[in-house]
């Protein structure tokens, strides 16, 4: 299930506060839980592997740095229903070519290409409505005004 809540935003992204002349509702996602890749990997392990959270954890690891090594090589990784991995640029402009260099180059950016099963999860998703953040926060801290202004019971002798 895919909790989200309901925000006002301005319809320009970019717009100062000050400058936003039309708004409207959007949704957005909130996140229930986050797994470390520990987590992960003993959730994967309770799905009928034959290897353990330890093992599966040791071959995510190594997943990760073998990825990382292979995008600073300038490989793209094809990694079957998930999708390929591969690099991108931000640069900065130059007036002509001869002019850039590495040092117009301003961050390398690892680019996801979502497999199949990750282009629209839409279709299997099941939502429900919570209160944002902010409200959620808002809640907690009238709750505690209240509880400030209560006067406390006496105790029975």
């Amino acid at each position: 299930m895919i909790n989200y809540s309901i925000v006002i935003r301005g319809t320009k992204p970019g717009t100062k506060t000050e400058d936003i002349t039309e708004t409207k509702a959007y949704g957005v996602a909130q996140i229930s839980e986050i797994l470390t890749i520990n987590e992960f990997a003993k959730h994967i392990a309770q799905h009928g592997t034959l290897y353990g959270r330890d093992v599966i954890q040791g071959v995510l690891v190594k997943m990760v740095d073998c990825m990382r090594e292979l995008l600073l090589e300038g490989k793209k990784i094809q990694l079957g229903e998930l999708g390929s991995f591969g690099i991108g640029l931000s640069t900065k402009g130059a007036n002509t070519a001869a002019l850039f260099t590495a040092e117009n180059i301003k961050k390398v950016n690892v680019n996801w290409d979502r497999g199949k099963m990750f282009q629209n999860l839409r279709d299997d998703a099941v939502f429900n409505l919570v209160p944002s953040r902010k409200a959620q926060e808002d809640a907690v801290a009238e709750a505690k005004r209240q509880e400030t202004l209560q006067p406390e019971e006496p105790e029975e002798p």
